[in-house]
C-alpha cells in the first residue's frame, strides 16, 4: 500500500484502517434535521448531489437505500408476483407432506393432556 505524501497522510491511513475493520460511520443530525453523508459512503455508493434516497425503517435501525438500487433491486409488479406464486407453492408442497396422527395413533388425547398434573 503506498502512502500519498500529502499532509493528509494520518487521515488516508485512519480511512483504510477503518475499511479494514469495516466500522459503522457516523453522521450528525443537522438543526434542519439534515443529515451529511460521509465521503467514503457517497463515494463508494455512487451517491450524486441530486440523487434520491430512501430512508427505511428496519426494527430499531433506519436503512438508507439509494433510489437506483430500489429501481433494480425491487422487479416489476408481474415478477413479484411470480415470485410470490412460486414461494406460495412451495410452501403448499411442504405443507401436504406433514400429516398429522389421529388421536388413535398417538396414544393419548387433548383431555389426557389437560388433566395430567392436576388435581383428580
Amino acid at each position: 500500500m503506498r502512502v500519498p505524501q500529502t499532509r493528509n497522510w494520518q487521515v488516508f491511513i485512519l480511512d483504510k484502517f477503518l475499511d479494514t475493520c469495516k466500522t459503522s460511520v457516523m453522521s450528525k443530525i443537522t438543526g434542519k434535521f439534515q443529515l451529511t453523508l460521509p465521503k467514503r459512503l457517497v463515494d463508494a455508493y455512487g451517491i450524486k448531489v441530486g440523487d434520491e434516497v430512501d430512508l427505511l425503517p428496519a426494527g430499531d435501525k433506519i436503512s438508507l437505500v439509494p433510489e437506483r438500487c430500489l429501481k433494480t433491486s425491487a422487479a416489476n409488479p408481474e415478477e413479484r408476483l411470480r415470485y410470490f406464486d412460486r414461494a406460495t407453492e412451495r410452501q403448499r408442497k411442504r405443507d401436504g407432506k406433514r400429516s398429522l396422527k389421529s388421536e388413535k395413533d398417538r396414544g393419548w388425547t387433548r383431555e389426557e393432556l389437560y388433566r395430567r398434573g392436576g388435581p383428580s
